[in-house]
C-alpha cells in the first residue's frame, strides 16, 4: 500500500444534508377532470364507449383518449359528449369543478389515516332545460350548485 491510501480518512460534513421534503401530488389538470367525469357517467349508464361516440357523432378513439385526459376537447366536443350522456355542458362542468374543490381540499388537509372523498360518484340527471328548477345538481362541499344562463 502507498501512503497516500493510508492517509485519506472519511470526510463528514460539518452541517447535515437538508432533508427532502415529501412533494405534493401535482395539481389536476382539467382535461384529466373532465374526462373522469364523462367515463364515470358513461360507466354508470352501463354504456359503451361506441354508443356514446355515435350518439355524440365523435370518433371512437378520440372520446376515448378525452376520457382518459389525453386530449383537450373543443367546448363543442364536450358538449356533444354530454348530451349524447343525457347532461348539459354546465352538468359536467359543475361535476369536474367539484372534484377539483375535492382534490384542493384534499392538497391543503395534513395527511391523516381515515376516509377520503376521492372516488365519490354522484349522477346528474337533468329532468329539464339547463337551469329548469326541477333539474338535479351535484351537492358537495360548498352544497348544492345551481347554474343558470
Amino acid at each position: 500500500m502507498s501512503i497516500r491510501v493510508t492517509n485519506q480518512a472519511d470526510v463528514i460534513p460539518l452541517r447535515p444534508l437538508p432533508a427532502v421534503a415529501p412533494a405534493l401530488p401535482r395539481e389536476p389538470l382539467w382535461r384529466d377532470l373532465v374526462g373522469e367525469v364523462l367515463r364515470r357517467e358513461r360507466q354508470a349508464q352501463g354504456r359503451t364507449l361506441k354508443d356514446v361516440a355515435e350518439a355524440a357523432r365523435i370518433s371512437m378513439p378520440y372520446l376515448s383518449e378525452v376520457e382518459r385526459g389525453l386530449k383537450e376537447a373543443s367546448s363543442e366536443v364536450l358538449a356533444a359528449a354530454a348530451q349524447a350522456l343525457g347532461l348539459n355542458l354546465a352538468d359536467v362542468l359543475a361535476l369536474a369543478g367539484e372534484r377539483l374543490v375535492s382534490l384542493a381540499a384534499a392538497r391543503s388537509r395534513p395527511r391523516s389515516p381515515g376516509p377520503s372523498a376521492v372516488g365519490v360518484h354522484r349522477t346528474v340527471r337533468s329532468t329539464g332545460p339547463a337551469g329548469s328548477v326541477g333539474a338535479m345538481r351535484p351537492s358537495g362541499p360548498m352544497g348544492g350548485v345551481l347554474l343558470a344562463a
